[in-house]
């Protein structure tokens, strides 16, 4: 069996929320499973000295022009809610809640908890949003709101945002295939064709 293919992200990126749309399609096309692995950006971005791309003077204004841009030719819509970046911490936490059980519902609440953020341009950094999200994704929205103060998964954030720091993740979306790193939505042609040859 092929190696997974690792995607690591945060839920307040949207080039993490485009990657989301094509990483699922692009490893099934090569028979392999895309492992979604939410983290914490904000720990890197200590590590590295550096922010959201939106707090940077030119830099930020380019960002929301492709931004835009991306989404028209992906064809869907991208609204970011004011004050963005939100607080992402308690969708990264329910996500890993969710998956110790079902990697593929966790899946449908990313998707969803994506969508509300970046498509509809809610305020999500409640944990009351995020819980409400995830029930309209068929969850228990009080046992939601449990996990997220539960210190097992709190934990297990940390821990896997402490793995993504290891292996070199600084930005959002970053993807590995067996151990070959990519950083950013517009390298998935990239992960595409390196999954087709074999790397070069």
């Amino acid at each position: 069996m092929l190696a997974p293919i690792d995607f690591y992200f945060d839920f307040a990126s949207p080039y993490g929320y485009v990657a989301s749309h094509h990483i699922d399609e692009i490893a099934e096309k090569h028979v392999r499973v895309a492992v979604w692995r939410p983290m914490m950006l904000g720990a890197a971005f200590k590590t590295v000295g550096t922010g959201p791309l939106v707090n940077y003077p030119i830099k930020g204004d380019y960002m929301l022009h492709d931004l835009r841009r991306t989404a028209r030719a992906e064809g869907f819509s991208i609204t970011l809610p004011p004050g963005f970046p939100h607080a992402t911490l308690a969708a990264a936490r329910t996500f890993y809640w969710i998956a110790d059980n079902d990697e593929a519902l966790a899946k449908t609440f990313a998707r969803a908890f994506f969508d509300a953020y970046f498509s509809t341009g809610e305020d999500v950094s409640p944990a009351e949003a995020t819980a409400d999200i995830a029930a309209s994704a068929g969850l228990d929205r009080d046992a939601v709101l449990a996990a997220v103060q539960d210190p097992a998964i709190k934990e297990r954030l940390k821990r896997e945002t402490d793995t993504a720091l290891e292996r070199g993740v600084f930005g959002s979306p970053f993807i590995f295939i067996d151990g070959e790193p990519f950083w950013g939505s517009d390298r998935l042609d990239q992960v595409d064709k390196w999954l087709e040859t074999g790397g070069w």
